[in-house]
C-alpha cells in the first residue's frame, strides 16, 4: 500500500512534475516501498525462522512480499487509469513526440514513432495487456532487491 499511495500522491501532482522528472520519482517511491521486502524478510528471519535463513528462504520470503507490492501497485493503477487518467497515454505521447521533434529528428521517424506509440495505446487499452506492462514497472526494482535481502539476511553473522 506505500507503493500505490505514493504512486497516487505523485499522479497528483503529474502535471507540476512532468514526465522527464516523473521516472525518477516514480522509481524513488518504487525503492521506498521495496525497502518492505527487507523488513518481511528480516521479520521473518527473527520472529519465525529463529533467527538464521537461507538464503532460498529469503528469496522466496523476498520474492513473495514483492509480489504481494506488485499486485497492489497493479490494482492502484488500474484505477487510476481507467478512471481518472484515461488520457495519460495521449498526453505522453503527445510528449514523447514534442521530445522528437525538438531533438532534430526526421519527419519520417517522428511519423514512425507515432504510428508506433498509437499501436501500443491500441494494445494498451486490454486490461491484461494493461496489467502486463504496469507489472513490468516494478519489477527490475523488486528483483533487486529481493536478490540484495537475500544475500544480506543468509549471510551468517560473525560474534
Amino acid at each position: 500500500m506505500i507503493l500505490g499511495g505514493l504512486m497516487t500522491a505523485a499522479l497528483a501532482f503529474h502535471d507540476q512534475i512532468g514526465f522527464d522528472r516523473g521516472v525518477y520519482v516514480g522509481y524513488t517511491t518504487m525503492v521506498l516501498a521495496f525497502l518492505m521486502v527487507y523488513f518481511g524478510v528480516q521479520s521473518y528471519r527473527d520472529n519465525v525462522a529463529g533467527g538464521r535463513v537461507t538464503f532460498g528462504a529469503a528469496l522466496m520470503v523476498g520474492l513473495l512480499i514483492s509480489l504481494v507490492i506488485m499486485a497492489c501497485y497493479v490494482a492502484i493503477w488500474q484505477v487510476i487509469y481507467y478512471n481518472f487518467m484515461p488520457d495519460y497515454l495521449d498526453k505522453y505521447m503527445a510528449y514523447a513526440l514534442e521530445q522528437a521533434r525538438q531533438s532534430g529528428a526526421s519527419a519520417e521517424a517522428i511519423a514512425a514513432q507515432a504510428k508506433e506509440m498509437q499501436e501500443f495505446s491500441e494494445m494498451y487499452k486490454n486490461p491484461l495487456v494493461n496489467i502486463a506492462f504496469t507489472l513490468l514497472e516494478p519489477l527490475p526494482v523488486a528483483v533487486v532487491f529481493t536478490l540484495l535481502t537475500a544475500v544480506v539476511m543468509s549471510r551468517k553473522r560473525t560474534a
